[in-house]
């Protein structure tokens, strides 16, 4: 059982702020001796560092920008965060990184030209360009610019368009070791005692165990699993775990969690598609995961 701490009292820094790269170091060392090696062998303009969302992607990113650009000014980077719309405002909570995000950065990008140094594209994540942001990627692939080096982040290859793929180097990143995910706790969560279970609902993702922490979602997570393994829990019961859920949409996939503990692989595709109906139709949260959680219930 994890202790009861605060969620407000964790510390997780944003990747651009964290020194600490726990695995990945066959993927680091790669690109080092590729970059020592420039002068010598051409260094591919383009890194496409691909896997589930949490494992230090955008952690192995900042560290090899860190290590290429030369002044302030030859660091883009391309997120949600400094997303913009049309008129060059802020949209932080749209769904997609729209194109006249990469047509700014392109534009700072041919101002700030002049220092002769290494610059560096970071794209967090590829998956959230829409499609003209995509396409305005590419055109920028096919003649990279000089002395310049894109790192794409990538958590679905699918989602990638085929011909922005094959233009880069594709390093696949591996979910993290359950050795791994408690260095990186003891590290960012020294007073808390994070359960093996815990790990592995991970499933190698250290930032899965961040988001379950900061949210309190660990906690509604074992009150889940204690009420259907209970004979005795009712609908009420089930509701009232269906109204802790409702409010956060990233807490709904712990029910996808706890089709995978009880091994109920049948249940796990309406699931999936119930969860996306929440949104997609507007449907009442707490009474589409109260369907969902008394279908597990029979199930067991």
């Amino acid at each position: 059982m994890a202790s009861k701490k605060s969620t407000n009292s964790y510390n997780f820094p944003q990747p651009i702020d964290n020194d600490i790269l726990i695995g990945h170091a066959e993927i680091l060392n790669d690109f080092l001796m590729a970059w020592d090696a420039r002068n010598v062998h051409p260094l591919h303009p383009v890194w496409m560092l691909t896997g589930p969302k949490g494992i230090g992607k955008a952690t192995l990113a900042y560290k090899i920008a860190k290590q290429v650009y030369g002044n302030v000014g030859d660091f883009f980077i391309i997120d949600m965060e400094r997303n913009i719309d049309k008129d060059g405002k802020p949209k932080p909570d749209g769904k997609n990184i729209s194109v006249y995000t990469v047509r700014a950065m392109i534009e700072k990008m041919q101002m700030y030209s002049m220092s002769g140094d290494w610059r560096v594209i970071l794209i967090d994540s590829v998956d959230e360009l829409n499609t003209a942001a995509s396409n305005a990627l590419l055109k920028l692939l096919e003649e990279p610019p000089a002395k310049t080096l894109f790192l794409l982040i990538v958590h679905q290859l699918a989602n990638v368009l085929p011909t922005v793929r094959s233009r880069a180097r594709v390093e696949k990143m591996r979910p993290l070791s359950l050795l791994q995910l408690r260095e990186l706790c003891t590290t960012f969560m020294p007073d808390t005692n994070v359960s093996d279970e815990m790990l592995k609902l991970a499933n190698g993702s250290f930032g899965k165990i961040a988001n379950l922490k900061k949210s309190g979602g660990d906690e509604i997570y074992e009150e889940l699993i204690s009420c259907l393994k209970n004979p005795r829990s009712n609908s009420i019961d089930m509701m009232t775990i269906a109204k802790k859920l409702a409010p956060d949409p990233a807490l709904h996939g712990i029910l996808l969690d706890a089709i995978a503990a009880f091994n109920l692989a049948d249940l796990y595709p309406s699931a999936t598609h119930a969860i996306a109906d929440i949104t997609r139709i507007n449907l009442e949260p707490e009474i589409g995961l109260f369907k969902i959680i008394m279908q597990i219930k029979k199930c067991l």
